[in-house]
């Protein structure tokens, strides 16, 4: 075998690699974490602006990218649980969940209320609206 087609193969296996890690990485992503950046003062002093947040897509259930109601839903939101969720105008949002009611909906209020669009400004939110629930704050 020549040294051209040896490289040629160390090539392939090298991109095909990549390719796969870029894949996984993906996958994880769109399935499983996700990860946001914050913005605003709704959630301080816990979450500051800036503040990086890893999220559990599958903390309350299965809800595959694009679709708007979960698949599969294994548990609810906890009160006190901090939850990404998309509001009611379709603005993404990080709270705290106060209550579930029993009509499928969630109150989601803000820590620092002087600062917070929460809950008391649009009311319940869907809970078929949570993207997921925040596990790691940096």
């Amino acid at each position: 075998m020549s040294a051209v087609n040896t490289k040629r193969k160390e090539n392939a296996a090298i991109i095909s690699t990549i390719i796969a890690a870029l894949s996984a990485a993906c996958m994880l992503k769109i399935f499983f974490f996700d990860f946001m950046i914050t913005q605003g003062e709704s959630m301080s002093p816990t979450i500051q602006t800036g503040a990086v947040l890893v999220i559990n897509r599958l903390a309350y259930g299965f809800k595959p990218p694009l679709y708007k109601k979960y698949l599969y839903r294994w548990a609810l939101p906890d009160k006190g649980n901090i939850i990404v969720f998309y509001t009611p105008a379709g603005d993404l949002a990080v709270k705290r969940c106060a209550e579930v009611l029993g009509d499928g909906r969630f109150v989601a209020l803000g820590d620092n209320s002087l600062e917070s669009y929460d809950s008391r400004s649009y009311g319940p939110v869907p809970l078929d609206n949570i993207l997921g629930s925040v596990i790691g704050i940096k």
